[in-house]
């Protein structure tokens, strides 16, 4: 992938504000099923040792998990992790307390939590992500990964009577490669991934990036891309899933929020993203975020 690409990439990744919190770290033994469902928007699980399998009822699909392997959940998707390969026999089996982590004992040891965006904007640049990702420890993509995941294990070799705090923070980190690749083997449908991926727009969007308070007419995105103004407006929306406005929109309100997130003024923050006035910016902010400017400054600030 050319460097603005990966540059546009890292910078929307920094935008989804993630929170990820640890749930339970621990091993389970003989017969037990386990679930983050229905507990959150979105979630994980690792496996640190062992194996199980996960089974997903709504669709119907059984993967099993292996040590060094991964399940990050999107969406809040039914699902339960078991050693059972039959999904009924699975789904029969008990709610098991988790054992204290051991690496000499047998069973399962997992590392289970949640993940939370702190921007409303994060469902405009992952909406059409699929609603789970299985990551495998052994998929060749993800190897700039692989030592994430033995950072992991040694931080749940040290856990005592508490997890180690850095174990959630390190899952942050497995989580951007794995959003990262996903976009690079442009397995996203239609949305902001999409336009990444397309090298006619790769010198558009580092432009608007560069200078987001400059007047982007259509004309000018056009002429930024080589495109007549029809030929553009049409290949864009089939890229993005919608107009070349509300994209520009969206990425303004982006740079807004990490602006305001890091202390800027609405003042300053309005000018550095196209606005001529304080009014005309909240209005606009309000409508893509579904939030005030000054709560999100504030947010930030405490």
């Amino acid at each position: 992938m050319p460097p603005c690409h990966d540059r546009l990439i890292h910078w929307l990744l920094d935008s989804l504000e993630l929170k990820t919190t640890l749930f339970h770290l621990g091993r389970y033994c003989g017969s037990w099923r386990a679930s983050t469902s229905g507990l959150a928007d979105a979630g994980f699980h690792v496996v640190l040792d062992g194996d199980c399998w996960l089974h997903l009822p709504e669709s119907g699909t059984s993967v099993p998990l292996r040590r060094g392997d991964a399940v990050f959940f999107l969406r809040d998707v039914p699902h339960l992790l078991s050693p059972h390969a039959d999904a009924a026999e699975a789904a029969q089996a008990p709610r098991c307390p988790m054992q204290p982590f051991s690496e000499d004992a047998e069973g399962t040891a997992l590392a289970c939590g949640f993940f939370a965006f702190r921007t409303p904007l994060h469902e405009r640049f992952i909406g059409h992500f699929p609603d789970y990702v299985v990551i495998a420890r052994d998929d060749d993509g993800l190897r700039e990964s692989r030592p994430i995941f033995d950072l992991i294990l040694a931080e749940a070799r040290r856990a005592a009577t508490e997890p180690s705090p850095l174990i959630a923070r390190l899952v942050d980190l497995l989580f951007f490669y794995v959003i990262r690749h996903l976009c690079q083997r442009h397995e996203i449908a239609s949305s902001l991934w999409s336009v990444l991926a397309r090298p006619e727009f790769a010198a558009l969007l580092t432009a608007i990036l560069d200078d987001p308070a400059t007047d982007w007419t259509i004309e000018r995105m056009a002429a930024v891309s080589h495109m007549s103004r029809a030929s553009f407006h049409k290949r864009f929306a089939q890229a993005a899933g919608t107009s070349p406005a509300n994209f520009l929109a969206s990425l303004r309100m982006t740079l807004a929020g990490q602006l305001l997130g890091r202390g800027v003024s609405l003042s300053r923050t309005a000018e550095r993203v196209g606005y001529q006035s304080d009014a005309a910016f909240s209005r606009a902010f309000k409508k893509v975020t579904g939030r005030l400017p000054g709560s999100v400054r504030r947010m930030g600030l405490n």
